[in-house]
């Protein structure tokens, strides 16, 4: 069991603490299940309402919530509880990392040519073909193929599951019949990217598909060929992107959205979850819809007029048979 100070913890992270920097700290909770020897944290004010009723033995609060929480007890008061939260739980996990594991996974198939770094984790049947690249402290976790040629860069996470450069969806109809396209492109990964569980980045026809650095992707992602993702942008669970999209820097994706071929998102573009994306969009902003996409203001003030037109239609019927009401 880990036990820490807060002291401990406020020396290595820093923070405003109100409180004893002897209480020892055994575990991280959320507000409502926190017990003794817990530390919580706050930062939706959609659980304000828990924050005094919580048993945990310290909060982290963000300066707007400072006086709330210290009448509760013991708080360390940052500018951005979520941010220090997540740094937490960074550390958090660094002291509980099993170093006795090998790097790489006596089941794990390694070709001969591909080159991995000495600091790179690869787990338990993953398969890393030819002349691919793993860089440094990258860790590939159960069951990920990393195809031929492909390279991950530095600090990046590929969970269960992944695979990196399959063939894209390339085919040619000939006589009634689909003839294959070979795909001879790669998957370029940058640094600090995170994948999540079973999704698939398909490598390029040509050129290569191309992921930038700091791109968080979630679980049953289906990126396609020679797409190109910016930086920094995140996509939620079960979204689709078809081949030869190109997704700008710091746009989020919520679950489910689509984004067809070769449309073009410019950077900080949010797209709202299970939206269709079925024209190219060139200004900043968050968009909504299935169809047609729009603005996010426009496809609400839409979609608030199609809920009136059950009952618009039975006031004209009554109108055009003469009764008013």
């Amino acid at each position: 069991m880990i036990r820490l100070t807060l002291g401990q913890l406020i020396d290595h992270l820093g923070g405003d603490l109100h409180g004893s920097r002897d209480i020892e700290i055994t575990g991280l909770a959320t507000l409502a299940s926190a017990g003794q020897g817990d530390l919580t944290f706050l930062s939706n004010v959609q659980y304000r309402s828990q924050l005094q009723s919580s048993r945990a033995a310290c909060v982290v609060v963000s300066r707007q919530i400072k006086d709330e929480a210290l009448k509760r007890g013991s708080t360390v008061v940052v500018e951005d509880a979520y941010v220090y939260w997540a740094k937490l739980t960074q550390h958090w996990a660094s002291l509980i990392k099993r170093d006795d594991e090998p790097l790489i996974h006596p089941s794990a198939f390694v070709h001969s040519s591909a080159k991995i770094d000495p600091t790179a984790r690869i787990g338990p049947m993953c398969v890393v073909e030819a002349h691919a690249v793993i860089g440094k402290r990258s860790w590939l976790k159960s069951r990920v193929t990393v195809s031929q040629a492909c390279t991950v860069g530095e600090d990046c996470i590929l969970h269960s599951g992944v695979v990196i450069g399959a063939d894209g969806f390339g085919f040619a109809l000939e006589n009634k019949a689909w003839l294959k396209i070979e795909q001879l492109g790669a998957v370029r990964i940058g640094n600090q990217v995170e994948i999540g569980a079973n999704s698939c980045i398909d490598r390029g026809a040509l050129g290569d598909t191309v992921i930038e650095d700091g791109v968080k992707l979630d679980n049953l992602i289906q990126i396609g060929h020679n797409v190109h993702v910016g930086a920094h942008t995140a996509m939620a669970g079960c979204v689709g992107i078809a081949g030869s999209a190109r997704i700008g820097a710091h746009c989020t994706l919520g679950g489910g959205a689509i984004i067809l071929g070769h449309l073009q998102l410019a950077d900080h573009v949010h797209i709202s979850a299970a939206s269709v994306v079925t024209h190219s969009l060139l200004q900043p902003g968050t968009y909504s819809g299935v169809f047609p996409i729009d603005t996010n203001e426009a496809w609400h003030k839409n979609a608030a007029t199609l809920r009136q037109l059950h009952s618009l239609r039975d006031r004209i019927k009554h109108l055009e048979s003469g009764n008013p009401k």
